[in-house]
């Protein structure tokens, strides 16, 4: 028994290398002729390719419904596909492009999408996201095409599905302090919220609400809203903040380098940096946080190894804000911890719950600082963009 077993694998190697052979004659003859080198393809019976069937998602800034100069590819963002019976086929995860892939092709059986019919594509939306283009299922049907690539083809490709954060504004007031925030929208107050010493708050913003304003017990600051979830911290009478009308110096990381990955040197945009590296937001394979964290220009900052950093000066500088990102979704809900000093003395410290699908808009708005520490919890990447301060 076990040698006619021996013996059917020895002629099924011995057949699959004779086939093998004889695809390699075959080329080779028609390599040799010229008239072979550009010929117009006159049977298109077959189709032995593939390709993916991709469904595209993208981070909706301005929350439009339409892919546009401001959005962003987004990954890490499920996608599940199901046959025209209802039937689950596959799921597969947006990657550093924005695109969930699915093999299509009528040679693979294995392929998720290898027959004729109809398939229905799902973005998962996240909790605290939605979907601006009320799209994220769509379906799409395949017929045969022989001579196509895969031998299937569609009449419409997949709609980019635009996703956005649910805004919320959260911080902490001191204790015996008193404040309140006004939202604005478009110059126009359209909310006031009183807000209690000694606690934390946790607002819902608008869908068109640009701009915040803090009054109260010297506290006064106002900040432009972005697109993102935003934390102010600790809000205390004790901290100045950065004046309004100060001028405010923008630091993206995209000039450290032009290659995926450098240490961010001390002496970068006049400020002494530790344990810090610069990178090109898809210089990592399948890392959620540094493609999503990315806000402007191609490059990001982050922890290095997930160890505790800092950036500094000699001379006090203005703390603004910065977009903070956790850089895996395996560390979705790492917690940040953000300690600000002047001099020897610990100003602020806040901590702030991450994500690796969007960034959290951190402004303590802090009006003097020598250094900044960042550290996580469970020393997780933490992912740096448009860090803002006050020279």
């Amino acid at each position: 028994m076990i040698k006619a077993i021996l013996l059917v694998g020895f002629a099924a190697v011995v057949a699959a290398l004779a086939w093998r052979l004889a695809r390699s004659r075959l080329r080779a003859r028609l390599r040799e002729d010229p008239a072979n080198d550009y010929a117009v393809r006159r049977d298109w019976s077959g189709n032995h390719g593939k390709l993916n069937h991709s469904s595209f998602v993208y981070f909706d800034a301005d929350r439009d419904g339409r892919y546009g100069l401001g959005d962003r590819p987004m990954a890490g963002i499920m996608v599940r596909l199901h046959d025209g019976d209802g039937r689950f086929v596959a799921a597969a995860r947006s990657n550093r492009g924005g695109f969930a892939n699915f093999l299509a092709s009528t040679k693979r059986r294995a392929a998720p999408i290898h027959v004729p019919g109809s398939y229905r594509f799902t973005v998962s939306v996240p909790p605290g996201w939605r979907s601006s283009s009320a799209n994220e299922v769509q379906s799409q049907h395949l017929r045969p095409l022989p001579g196509s690539p895969t031998g299937l083809a569609s009449e419409a490709m997949l709609q980019p599905v635009g996703l956005f954060a649910i805004r919320r504004l959260s911080g902490r007031v001191a204790d015996g302090a008193s404040a309140s925030i006004s939202v604005m929208a478009k110059g126009q107050e359209v909310a006031v919220h009183p807000l209690s010493a000694g606690a934390g708050f946790r607002l819902d913003l608008p869908d068109d609400a640009d701009a915040i304003e803090v009054t109260g017990d010297g506290m006064e600051r106002r900040l432009a809203l972005s697109a993102y979830p935003t934390e102010l911290g600790l809000l205390s009478p004790e901290n100045a903040a950065v004046d309004s009308a100060a001028s405010l110096q923008a630091i993206g990381f995209d000039d450290v380098t032009t290659r995926g990955l450098r240490k961010v040197p001390s002496g970068y945009a006049g400020l002494t940096w530790f344990n810090l590296n610069a990178l090109a937001r898809d210089h990592t394979e399948g890392s959620e946080g540094y493609v999503n964290g990315n806000i402007s220009g191609d490059h990001v900052c982050y922890t290095s190894s997930g160890h505790p950093a800092e950036f500094s000066s000699d001379k006090p500088f203005g703390f603004h804000s910065v977009m903070l990102t956790a850089a895996w979704l395996k560390s979705e809900g790492e917690t940040a911890l953000v300690e600000s000093w002047l001099g020897d003395r610990l100003i602020a410290s806040d901590t702030i719950v991450l994500s690796a699908l969007a960034p959290v808009h951190y402004a303590p708005m802090l009006a003097a600082v020598t250094r900044v520490r960042l550290s996580t919890s469970h020393y997780w990447q933490l992912v740096l963009d448009d860090l803002v301060v006050v020279r």
